[in-house]
């Protein structure tokens, strides 16, 4: 096996002092009373408001141009309050969470008691105050006009400046949900309303559920536990129809697009043209092998071209909606992995391809906008600053010439960077972090990517701590050929010669990337606790994962787990060539996806690990929902040898180390039943796995009750893997 060393980070060089200062559950697992601490320092509520950026430092709000030399105040609690006063609205007792409703208005918004507020810094008052519905939800404002949509009880309403509320949908029938996002929030999809540039008409999903089984669900906080059932449409089974309506606020007019045949295909990625008179969607059929970018008619209904399909033996995945140039509504930029990696590709509104805008072998993660003349691009990407080729453990912003095709990097510093636009996109806030940086935000200009100025550099939060070293290298996957990144945590103050457990921290699907070039490379507070105490932990991305291309990523599609747990075994061949290792005492933990990795390599290699804690573990793809689960590994009946080597059911007999299962009793993602049936299973085979369940919870443990879990987890690998007179959490 080919190993080579990308990075060794000393996360801290502070000498042994006389006495180690501890570091609780509280104090690293995020949820904890004292975990604040130990984040790398922020500022507070950080963003743009026009071209000057706007923060909260106390009961203060600040603002500057990136030109000026010092911030100056735009106003403080007892300002806004008077401002709340003089508009008949109650006073707030601490500064609430703003946010820049439109990105050209000097404005600031929130949300209180009840209440949408627009507040203009500049004039200190209030410009606009909306009374919401208290049932009402997923809000959606329209810059052109001030109106608010929003759902209540499956319908659509509009509220308008005035304060008048507009009927959108009356739907009765408990089946048929409107304005809701769809799909399982796959695709891309996170809502379902859409204002029109001009706000002169909203677009909107229409689910019916009806034809959807329903899932049991019990909440149990009532004194008599209440069924509360939900629609699950699990693989093979009967999925639920989209339409999307178009409402006319003028003559209260809805026209419904005439998408037509098959009913069960997935509607995504809605786009208005500019002008405001057609819509476009990606059309997948339900097999997401065919994807055609469709534009109607938004007044009619009536489709009006098929601009052009895309195919893919395996899947295609569409994840971004048309992007309209500035300026030039006739043109629009579409993102596709058609040559094996995501990138830019330019479109006229006849569906022609003008050119292909970006290429290599990295991926474009986001678009961050334009210039104000639309002449330049701005997006995030894998491509290293330094070689213009992958990098992907780090993110960098780039900038794009539309019409030479020419791109330079804005960012000088090595790690990972997110960044947003100011208002005439001349500066950007730049976040960074690294190996070394826990967070810098710099103010960075978009012409040459040089600091404009240093808003802070944070120190590290475990300066006065021992830690663990990682190190961050690569191995070769199983097919002899691709490279994996690992990421490898030991103890402080290693001893090369003793033997310390290890527990492999797995992930392994897609949509995910555990080691990054980011702060602690990715690690989280539970692998310092963990190591800190003696443990070992062991990362590796196997094929499958984020970040490293399509072919990387679907050379699991039809067979989930077996290329995976291939290469999660070369990354035990790894640590079995570590003489400080005890791969006797071996360890495996990981979530959803990770859990089914969990078991399975469990199942897979009964001899190998001790002690495995899986949460949340998906069980058996068949009773998963349909639209993950068959991109993956296809229709039921398509592929019935896949699912059946995948279903971990079929293996409960193979189970011989400590297998530790948790689940929360209302999770609406991997449902209950996937790790009851594996116990019924293990019970079938006189197999003695060991289970723990989250009340209340969905599919993560998440708030003031995650400590508690991973003080769960930690006492079990403790019982597991350290000898008897060492287990410190009993």
């Amino acid at each position: 096996m080919k190993i080579k060393l990308v990075c060794l980070i000393l996360l801290a060089s502070i000498p042994v002092m006389a006495q180690e200062q501890e570091l609780t559950f509280q104090d690293l697992i995020p949820g904890g009373e004292t975990s604040f601490r130990f984040f790398p320092q922020n500022i507070r509520q950080l963003q743009w408001c026009g071209d000057r950026y706007t923060y909260i430092k106390g009961d203060t709000v600040l603002m500057a141009s990136p030109t000026d030399r010092e911030e100056q105040v735009a106003f403080t609690l007892r300002q806004l309050n008077e401002a709340l006063t003089s508009a008949g609205l109650p006073e707030t007792g601490a500064m609430p969470v703003f946010f820049v409703p439109d990105k050209k208005e000097p404005v600031l918004a929130f949300q209180y008691r009840n209440n949408r507020v627009h507040y203009n810094p500049a004039t200190r008052q209030i410009t606009a105050n909306y009374a919401l519905d208290k049932s009402g939800s997923r809000w959606e404002y329209d810059r052109a006009n001030g109106n608010l949509a929003f759902t209540k009880e499956n319908n659509v309403y509009i509220l308008t400046p005035g304060g008048e509320t507009e009927t959108v949908t009356a739907e009765m029938d408990p089946g048929i949900v409107c304005g809701t996002s769809v799909h399982q929030n796959e695709f891309g999809i996170h809502k379902g309303l859409f204002w029109s540039p001009r706000g002169n008409a909203l677009a909107f999903y229409r689910m019916d559920e009806s034809m959807v089984t329903d899932y049991p669900a019990v909440h149990i906080s009532e004194r008599v536990a209440k069924a509360e059932p939900f629609k699950y449409p699990m693989a093979g089974m009967r999925s639920h129809e989209v339409t999307v309506g178009v409402y006319h606020p003028a003559d209260r007019r809805t026209a419904w697009l005439k998408t037509g045949l098959p009913k069960d295909k997935y509607l995504t990625n809605v786009a208005w043209n500019p002008d405001g008179k057609s819509i476009y969607i990606a059309e997948l059929n339900r097999g997401q092998d065919t994807c055609r970018l469709v534009r109607y008619n938004a007044e009619t209904g009536e489709r009006e071209a098929e601009l052009f399909m895309e195919t893919n033996a395996g899947y295609v995945e569409p994840q971004e909606p048309p992007l309209f140039l500035p300026g030039n509504p006739g043109q629009f930029i579409w993102q596709s992995r058609r040559d094996g990696y995501n990138h830019l590709y330019l479109y006229d509104t006849e569906g022609n391809l003008l050119r292909q805008l970006t290429a290599g072998r990295w991926e474009v993660k986001e678009v961050t906008g334009f210039d104000g003349r639309g002449n330049h691009l701005f997006f995030m990407a894998t491509a290293s600053r330094d070689t213009e080729e992958d990098s992907p453990l780090e993110v960098y912003a780039w900038k794009l010439n539309l019409k030479n095709g020419k791109r330079n990097c804005l960012n000088i510093k090595k790690g990972v960077h997110q960044v947003s636009l100011n208002a005439s996109a001349t500066y950007l806030i730049d976040r960074t972090s690294s190996p070394v940086i826990p967070r810098d935000i710099d103010l960075i200009g978009v012409n040459d990517g040089r600091q404009v100025k240093s808003l802070l550099s944070a120190g590290n939060p475990f300066e006065n701590y021992r830690m663990p070293d990682i190190k961050v290298g690569t191995l070769t996957a199983a097919d002899n050929r691709t490279t994996l990144y690992y990421r490898l945590i030991t103890p402080p103050d290693l001893d090369e010669t003793k033997k310390y457990p290890v527990i492999v921290y797995v992930y392994g699907g897609p949509h995910a990337q555990l080691v990054t070039g980011g702060w602690m490379n990715g690690a989280g507070g539970w692998d310092m606790y963990m190591a800190r105490r003696g443990y070992i932990l062991f990362t590796v991305d196997n094929r499958g994962s984020a970040n490293r291309g399509f072919e990387f990523e679907r050379v699991i599609h039809r067979r989930l787990g077996e290329v995976e747990v291939a290469d999660q075994l070369k990354g035990i061949d790894f640590l079995k060539s570590l003489p400080y290792v005890d791969t006797e005492r071996t360890g495996v933990h990981g979530w959803s996806y990770g859990g089914f990795m969990t078991v399975n390599l469990m199942l897979s290699c009964p001899d190998l690990f001790k002690a495995g804690v899986a949460g949340g573990p998906v069980i058996d793809w068949q009773r998963y929902e349909i639209m993950y689960g068959e991109r993956y590994m296809d229709h039921p009946e398509e592929n019935p040898e896949g699912y059946k080597n995948a279903s971990l059911l079929n293996r409960a007999g193979n189970l011989k180390g400590n297998l530790l299962l948790i689940h929360g009793d209302e999770d609406p993602v991997v449902v209950w039943q996937h790790s009851l049936l594996f116990l019924k299973a293990c019970v079938d085979a006189g197999t003695f796995p060991d289970y723990f369940v989250y009340p209340g919870h969905s599919h993560n443990v998440v708030g003031k009750d995650r400590p508690h879990l991973y003080e769960k987890i930690t006492r079990y690998f403790d019982r597991q893997l350290l000898p008897a007179d060492n287990e410190t959490n009993n």
